[in-house]
């Protein structure tokens, strides 16, 4: 065969990410096993939703700069939109109006590059038109679980068949392989059909069959119910390709200013509740305030990320406006649990505290990246969902792997201190907390296993890789 001088040009993927820490990490993270894996080149494209966060750019500047590049589209202009907008909305927007910068990057990019894929984000299925103008495989990476995207695929179904208010359906929800959903602990954003964001997550998930492909950050043995059924192949519906668990794998750059650490070197093992609701969670006064007596009650030590209450709350239950968190806590609090607990202003390094010995629980809002970083950590869970798709995180948690328990309301939506307390007690030194525990532990090393060189993830990963690379277009 006469020689060629001619050197195919490495693969490139451009990734869509839409802004929030949530879609950031997982995709961040799934960009650096492409690149050390499977030797592609990426560029990362966020339209920006507001100035980017410090935590955000911390992410961004960590990836490899010789093969992954970041940039930022152009920021659009959302002043036509109402104060009490949706974020779900303000980011479909943000998306869709980006469109236009979108196509001058891809325009920069094809020129030099070969480019075999389009990844976008869930709520990013409008740019799917751009793969396919520049003649580029279009996939979709959904960075929930499998159970949410189950949902996603039915949500067209659903608003065929009842005519209603989810929130109002006679029987809960069932979808293939999960347990039993009630209307009102769907999807947050599907819960109001009169509402925008409602109109543009329907929108999404009728267009989900576009792609050529689907990333789900979650594993076979988390959900194999739900796996089954989504790994099902089915006419028109794209292959979803189980990627999971994407989450930050090395320890943050910033310093930990709080002492958490080192607090927790002084404590026994596994006898510390890590309490944290995210970075965008926070609860109503009163519901502090009962969330504080709780975990004072509970006898448990406690190492609180603390939050201010949301924003109606403040001036309706003080007369001063405080940006200090602390503010807002019962009178003296800090000094009666200086023993036994240690609370933090907003922000505490979440991957160190999950991996250190002494964290024995994780009272959670169920996020999915907090959800996945207590799994590969081991470490149980009190669920306390909040918004977005958390309430059927928790469902799943609770009733399907069992390895989280979740404090009952009363007949208000309020989760009063006795019920806290109880459940802290249960978790940290219960027999319910042990068996939770055990299972929790035997998921960490299914969470490792499927990311080893054979494991179910990695395999899956492969797969789509050499879909990528058998794509032979030149440039």
């Amino acid at each position: 065969m006469e020689e060629t001088h001619h050197q195919t040009p490495r693969p490139h993927i451009v990734i869509l990410s839409t802004a929030g820490m949530g879609h950031v990490i997982p995709l961040t993270e799934l960009a650096k096993q492409l690149v050390l894996l499977h030797n592609f080149s990426i560029t990362f494209i966020i339209p920006p939703f507001g100035s980017p966060s410090t935590a955000m750019i911390s992410v961004l500047d960590d990836l490899p700069p010789e093969n992954i590049n970041y940039t930022f589209l152009r920021p659009v202009n959302l002043d036509d939109q109402p104060k009490d907008a949706r974020v779900e909305t303000l980011i479909a927007l943000t998306v869709s109006r980006s469109l236009p910068y979108l196509r001058e990057e891809f325009k920069i990019i094809t020129a030099t590059k070969r480019v075999v894929a389009l990844i976008v984000d869930l709520f990013a299925t409008d740019a799917l038109d751009v793969a396919k103008e520049f003649d580029v495989s279009p996939y979709i990476v959904f960075p929930s679980s499998a159970m949410s995207l189950l949902l996603f695929f039915d949500i067209p179904n659903l608003h065929e068949s009842y005519s209603g208010e989810f929130r109002d359906l006679p029987e809960p929800l069932q979808l293939p392989g999960c347990a039993p959903c009630p209307g009102p602990e769907l999807l947050y954003a599907i819960q109001d059909k009169k509402n925008d964001a409602y109109t543009w997550i329907l929108h999404h998930s009728k267009r989900y069959n576009l792609a050529d492909g689907i990333l789900l950050n979650s594993f076979i043995d988390l959900e194999q119910g739900a796996m089954r059924a989504l790994m099902k192949e089915e006419p028109g519906k794209p292959p979803v390709y189980p990627v999971g668990p994407l989450i930050q794998r090395h320890l943050t750059n910033r310093v930990d200013e709080s002492g958490c650490l080192k607090w927790l070197d002084k404590q026994p093992r596994g006898s510390v509740l890590f309490v944290s609701f995210g970075s965008g969670g926070t609860l109503s006064y009163e519901q502090l305030i009962e969330l504080a007596y709780g975990l004072e009650m509970s006898g448990q030590r406690f190492l609180w990320v603390v939050r201010g209450p949301n924003a109606t709350a403040k001036g309706t239950y003080l007369s001063h406006s405080s940006n200090d968190p602390f503010d807002f806590l019962p009178d003296g609090y800090l000094d009666r649990t200086k023993g036994s607990g240690l609370l933090v202003h907003s922000w505490a390094p979440q991957i160190q505290i999950l991996s250190h010995g002494s964290t024995g629980g994780f009272l959670s809002h169920c996020g999915w990246n907090s959800t996945l970083e207590s799994i590969v950590y081991g470490v149980p869970m009190i669920a306390w969902p909040l918004f977005a798709e958390q309430k059927m995180n928790a469902i799943m948690l609770v009733e399907d792997v069992r390895v989280a328990l979740r404090p009952r309301a009363n007949e208000n939506g309020f989760i009063g201190r006795e019920e806290i307390a109880w459940v802290v007690r249960i978790l940290i030194e219960g027999e319910e907390g042990k068996s939770l525990g055990n299972k929790m532990r035997e998921l960490k090393e299914a969470a490792a296993t499927v990311l080893r060189e054979n494991g179910s993830s990695t395999k899956s990963l492969f797969d789509v890789a050499q879909k990528w690379k058998n794509n032979n277009k030149t440039i």
